[in-house]
């Protein structure tokens, strides 16, 4: 059988075989990683620096604070003045609903003779109102209170003239008691009013311990007793309470007046209607001297205040030197007291009077809008009152807010409105992050 033979084709490789296939390269896995690396860690730093940004983003601001750059109180400034205080006695001057300018001669009790006339004068009107101009109920002089007459006036006590019957309006009785200074009607007035002289002291004695008057003891209405005793600072609580009410100013303020039986009476203090005197009561004994209780208006800058002042205890031989000598240091002191009153300036307009700080540095002040001027002397202290709303984040130039007052003692306050200075605006989201780093 024949042989067949066949043809083989070498192993790939060996002598006389096809060359071998080409071996495919290897896979660049090093360099498929590499983008995907960087890709990752730029969207880290991306997403971690936004988070870094946004994280003061989502805290609030912290609201504006006020800072004030004013005190609450205030002395008007320069020297206090100095008045021409009597070298005996005791004396004080006030200005209704500011305060006392300066009192001399301590704060002992002293006998306040007719000055005690008042006090009976402040009690009749208070538990028998009158309006002004107003009579009043009508008294009747009793037999046996015009009986005393005779007595009284061996006794050289001031008087007015009064017969059994006599009928009398409360206003007549109280013109005798404040004008000629009549004792025998302050007990006339007591009796009507209370049944007997000792009820009605007793009346006047709780009347000065409600009014404050812790120097004070009355002993009888008219003041002729020397265990009546007072203090200057008492006297002009009482006179400014007394001068309140209209009746008993119209009558202390009256030069004469003309009343039954005794006719035309005139008032012992010779001031009234000089520098501005409106009233109030003279008073004078061997052993209080000469006393004067006193009120007048004086106009500074076209308002008028009310001076309220005593002086006690002046020396002199009788009534008239007594009397001529508390006048003559009533009147320095009023002259004094007058001059030393003015107008000052405690707050300029523009001038700053809070400070307002932002987050982040931000900020503005508080202006005030117009000058503050008060009526005064120097040396008053004066209250300050800043009131200053919440501040928002954004606030405009010049934006009114807030007000500022000013007053001394129970006067009416004054003021003016408060604004911004610079424009206050909250940071912007750059200088909150740039901040935050």
């Amino acid at each position: 059988m024949p042989t067949v033979e066949f043809n083989r084709v070498p192993p790939a490789g060996r002598p006389g075989g096809p060359p071998p296939p080409p071996t495919p390269p290897e896979p660049p896995r090093r360099r498929r990683r590499l983008p995907w690396v960087l890709a990752t860690l730029l969207l880290l730093m991306l997403v971690g620096g936004g988070l870094y940004a946004v994280a003061p983003l989502r805290n609030p601001l912290p609201a504006p604070t006020v800072e004030l750059t004013l005190p609450g109180t205030m002395k008007i400034p320069g020297a206090a003045p100095k008045l021409p205080w009597p070298r005996s006695g005791q004396a004080m001057i006030s200005i209704d609903g500011l305060g006392t300018v300066g009192t001399s001669g301590g704060s002992k009790s002293l006998p306040i003779a007719s000055v005690t006339k008042v006090m009976t004068a402040y009690v009749i009107l208070t538990e028998h109102p009158l309006d002004a101009g107003e009579q009043g109920p009508t008294l009747t002089v009793s037999a046996e209170q015009a009986a005393r007459y005779p007595q009284e006036q061996a006794n050289g006590e001031s008087l007015v003239k009064v017969a059994a019957g006599e009928r009398i309006t409360e206003r007549q009785a109280l013109q005798a008691v404040l004008l000629p200074s009549a004792n025998n009607m302050a007990r006339i007035l007591a009796e009507w009013d209370s049944g007997s002289i000792e009820a009605f002291v007793e009346k006047m004695n709780a009347t000065a311990d409600k009014l404050g008057m812790t120097g004070t003891h009355y002993t009888d209405p008219s003041g002729l007793d020397p265990t009546t005793v007072s203090t200057a600072r008492d006297q002009v609580i009482l006179a400014s309470k007394a001068m309140a009410l209209p009746a008993f100013a119209e009558i202390a303020k009256q030069k004469q007046a003309t009343i039954p039986v005794a006719g035309t009476v005139r008032n012992y203090n010779e001031l009234v209607g000089r520098d501005g005197v409106v009233g109030i009561k003279t008073g004078s004994t061997d052993e209080a001297g000469g006393c004067l209780v006193f009120a007048a208006i004086v106009n500074v800058a076209g308002r008028k205040l009310t001076v309220v002042g005593a002086v006690l205890g002046q020396p002199g031989a009788n009534t008239p030197v007594q009397l001529d000598r508390v006048f003559a240091v009533t009147r320095s002191l009023l002259r004094s007291t007058s001059a030393a009153l003015g107008v000052h300036t405690l707050v300029e307009a523009g001038q700053q009077v809070a400070a307002v700080h932002g987050p982040l540095g931000s900020g503005t002040t508080i202006t005030a809008a117009e000058k503050v001027e008060v009526v005064g002397w120097p040396g008053l202290e004066v209250r300050l009152d800043t009131r200053i709303p919440t501040v928002p984040s954004r606030l405009a130039a010049g934006a009114a807010h807030g007000q500022l007052s000013a007053s001394a003692g129970e006067g009416k306050p004054v003021g003016t409105a408060l604004h911004s200075g610079t424009a206050l605006e909250p940071p912007s989201t750059w200088d909150r992050i740039r901040h935050h780093r």
